[in-house]
């Protein structure tokens, strides 16, 4: 090789010299870029840190004037004579939480398997249009239609069937509702996880003498997993923090339900019903601020639970 080239070779090496305008131009794009979606990042960890301090600065007064076992064990919701019980409101939304999680969840996921899989060309398409558009709905509509379809048939045909005396509004009400409301996202989020795999994979299986069942179920699933798992996360969200739906459909008393057709009360509806008649209250306020730090709370530990959990199981189907 002649020593031209060589020298050829070290001109055209950026490090051998002084980088090229261009070069330098996307270098400095690239590190502001970088800068920017650290500082993002930062911004959201702030952001939320600063929403627990303010919700725990303004419920120090409710926690100082009651143990907090009584707050969250009492099934006495009465502000006006002191008496502060979140337990009914807490066993509301853990029942409201898991039936639509029950109902929705299974649902959500044989319909993005159909989706995925099954469905082709227009009825793949009409099919994938309708969930999107169940999506967009908003949740008031969802109740709106609830209280002249769901809550006569509950009341007047459901519940009578099953021996029950109810009015309509109550808890199964509410669930059905609401896994309606976020079986469409999970949908979405579970097909994409599904259309993401390679085709390798079926066709690996599909080689091997495997069903297209069994394909699904052994192989598609396993390694769609920890996205159809974030996608059952979302809807867990949604269900636990919904406000609008519960609020026009639970009856709205603060009591210990004795079934699922029960009238009852979720944290979110407590503070929706309460704050605003008794906001003047500074001991009440207090105690409605308490019951959204624990929203805060039992969210983010569900969720760092289940990024454990998520990660755990991404290593394991993917070894």
């Amino acid at each position: 090789m002649s020593e031209d080239s060589l020298g050829g070779n070290r001109h055209d090496d950026p490090s051998a010299g002084e980088l090229s305008p261009g070069l330098r131009r996307r270098l400095r794009t690239e590190r502001v870029s970088s800068y920017l979606l650290g500082g993002a990042g930062y911004f959201a960890v702030g952001l939320f840190v600063v929403i627990v301090a303010v919700l725990t600065y303004q419920s120090l007064p409710i926690l100082a004037e009651y143990p907090l076992s009584e707050l969250l064990l009492s099934s006495n919701w009465d502000p006006a004579s002191h008496e502060f019980g979140f337990l009914p409101a807490i066993v509301g939304t853990l029942y409201v939480t898991a039936l639509s999680m029950a109902m929705g969840a299974p649902l959500a996921i044989l319909v993005a398997v159909y989706i995925a899989e099954y469905a082709t060309g227009r009825t793949k398409t009409l099919v994938s249009t309708f969930i999107d558009v169940l999506a967009a709905i908003p949740s008031v509509i969802f109740g709106l239609v609830a209280l002249v379809v769901v809550v006569p048939f509950v009341g007047n045909y459901l519940a009578p069937a099953v021996g029950a005396d109810a009015t309509g509004l109550g808890i199964l009400t509410v669930s059905l509702v609401m896994a309606i409301v976020v079986t469409p996202f999970m949908i979405s989020l579970s097909v994409e996880s599904l259309e993401a795999l390679p085709d390798e994979l079926r066709e690996s299986s599909l080689g091997v003498g495997a069903t297209r069942l069994e394909t699904i179920r052994s192989v598609l699933l396993r390694a769609a997993g920890p996205g159809i798992f974030s996608a059952v996360l979302l809807g867990f969200g949604r269900v636990f923090g919904a406000t609008i739906v519960p609020a026009m459909l639970i009856g709205g008393q603060t009591q210990l339900p004795d079934s699922v057709f029960s009238t009852g009360q979720t944290l979110p509806t407590l503070i929706v019903n309460d704050f605003g008649e008794l906001m003047s209250l500074p001991l009440t306020q207090s105690a409605l601020i308490f019951v959204g730090l624990l929203l805060v709370i039992v969210v983010w530990l569900f969720n760092f639970s289940a990024m454990l959990v998520r990660r755990r199981l991404k290593r394991r189907w993917q070894y």
